[in-house]
């Protein structure tokens, strides 16, 4: 997909032609039979040029399709969570997030690998992550700008990213990984929601 196509002109127009690109791949997937991009464009009746504006090879989009069979659409989560207080809340996010990673970590790192080796100049990753947190953080009180940010700094602490450089880097397992996270996000959250009552 290139950089900020989705995110520019029609954005849900973009967002239900990516969906349903995405729903004719797990098609695929599911039959077990091999495809290409151009498969995927005639299944879902765009032109092979929408497809590569998209994803820009079968590769990436096998891998996110595979990923996004498994994972709780953002608002949906958001929803899940909603009852509870504003830590609580993203704790819960977090803890999806990273025990989503772990129990997939091996496609989540083929599809890493899959798209930082491809010449997409592209991708925006993550997506997932920053929409639940931004339909989380919509009913907070906080200035807009706290809450793109916060949305953003969050981030860190949750999905591969952060998991490889828990394990690769720090050498810690998966339980030390999960705990060391969770702690960076409530200090955070702490150091954040004290600066509000000074």
């Amino acid at each position: 997909m290139k950089k900020n196509y989705v995110s520019s002109g029609r954005t849900n127009q973009k967002l239900e032609t990516r969906a349903k690109i995405l729903e004719a791949a797990q098609h695929f997937l599911s039959s077990g039979k091999e495809f290409k991009l151009e498969d995927v464009a005639k299944h879902v009746k765009v032109s092979r040029a929408t497809i590569y504006r998209y994803f820009s090879s079968v590769e990436i989009l096998a891998a996110e399709t595979s990923l996004a069979i498994a994972t709780i659409p953002p608002k949906d989560l958001a929803e899940q969570v909603q009852d509870q207080d504003l830590e609580d809340r993203l704790l819960q996010i977090q803890e999806y997030f990273n025990t989503l990673t772990l129990d997939h970590e091996a496609a989540f790192r083929k599809y890493l690998s899959v798209v930082i080796e491809s010449s997409a100049e592209q991708f925006k990753r993550g997506a997932r992550r920053t929409k639940a947190l931004n339909f989380t953080l919509a009913q907070e009180q906080f200035p807009t700008e706290d809450k793109k940010k916060l949305a953003n700094i969050i981030t860190l602490f949750m999905g591969l990213e952060p998991i490889i450089v828990a394990k690769d880097v720090c050498d810690l397992d998966n339980k030390e990984s999960r705990e060391l996270l969770t702690w960076g996000m409530k200090l955070l959250l702490k150091g954040y929601l004290s600066q509000l009552q000074e």
